[in-house]
């Protein structure tokens, strides 16, 4: 048996889109145990009514189709465990989890019919095949790795920079609103001014800056986007003043989690204060929701081996 424990993640970060992504201290648990004939997964936790038990599951088919890039036979069965503590659909990186830990079997397999230890893996592969499959890294970097992540493709693979951050602690209020990723992306334009290029990448820069000097005045004037939230916001009901609730409640800044609709609010004080006034905007807006309280974490994915 292998398993893989996985973060949830932050992504965007204001300015950052696409390149920079913050591991959070919520987990998500993955169990491949071998069993045959047959392919089957059982999920405990979040997700657990609506995530398929077959081969449409992301994980299982992200398994299977990475076995057939490498050119590895899959067993001819495998039953997958997930215990699931990171909301789907919510901004939180809970499909890059799942893509994640299908990589990582699949990498863990290969190993193993090398007569390797599944655990010594080459996390560089591993994070390229990711990116790959999900067509950007700000979520899969820092599951993988751990911490703040700042992550770029190029043409010679995939740039990435892990920079070393000072003690952080977010609010994350999610409403239970149906905003897939392809809507969220389906919702930006085609192209951008040079000014809002300009207005993002100096932004991104000091966010990095401000994240990793604990300089929350300097997080505060910079933790803000023309590239994909004006776009995006109003899509969300209540998403503004959900924002707006967030600051007069003490929150340093505010911005999406991700491609939403988790709206993700920095703080220093007044977690629970910051949480039930975002929770109490989106009421007003007819969402339910829920929040967390979640410190950021320096670990990444992790990998072990289990006696069967």
């Amino acid at each position: 048996m292998i398993r893989v424990r996985i973060p949830a993640t932050t992504a965007n970060l204001g300015p950052g889109y696409d390149c920079m992504g913050l591991a959070l201290d919520l987990w998500n648990t993955f169990e491949m145990h071998p069993r045959g004939p047959g392919y089957s997964v059982r999920t405990f936790g979040e997700g657990a009514e609506i995530l398929p038990t077959n081969e449409a599951n992301l994980t299982l088919s992200t398994f299977l189709s990475e076995c057939k890039n490498m050119g590895v036979a899959p067993p001819e069965g495998v039953h997958l465990v997930c215990h699931s503590t990171v909301p789907c659909a919510s901004g939180l990186g809970s499909s890059s989890t799942a893509t994640l830990a299908g990589v990582l079997f699949a990498f863990a397999l290969k190993n193993r019919l090398a007569d390797c230890d599944p655990a010594d893996l080459d996390r560089s592969a591993v994070l390229e095949r990711a990116i790959s499959i999900e067509g950007h890294g700000d979520n899969v970097a820092p599951a993988l790795m751990g911490g703040f992540v700042i992550v770029m493709p190029d043409e010679s693979g995939v740039l990435t920079q892990r920079v070393p951050i000072a003690p952080l602690k977010v609010v994350v209020c999610v409403p239970e609103f149906d905003f897939p990723t392809s809507k969220a992306r389906a919702a930006l334009p085609d192209s951008y001014s040079k000014e809002d290029a300009i207005y993002n990448i100096g932004r991104a820069m000091i966010v990095a800056e401000a994240l990793r000097s604990g300089d929350d005045a300097m997080l505060a004037r910079a933790m803000r986007d023309r590239i994909h939230e004006p776009y995006r916001l109003d899509l969300i009901p209540g998403a503004r003043s959900v924002q707006s609730a967030a600051l007069d409640a003490s929150a340093i800044c505010v911005a999406l989690s991700g491609a939403g609709p988790g709206i993700i609010a920095f703080a220093r004080e007044g977690f629970d204060r910051i949480g039930r006034a975002m929770k109490d905007a989106f009421t007003v807006a007819s969402l339910r929701s829920r929040y967390w309280i979640l410190d950021a974490t320096s670990e990444g994915a992790d990998i072990t081996r289990l006696p069967v």
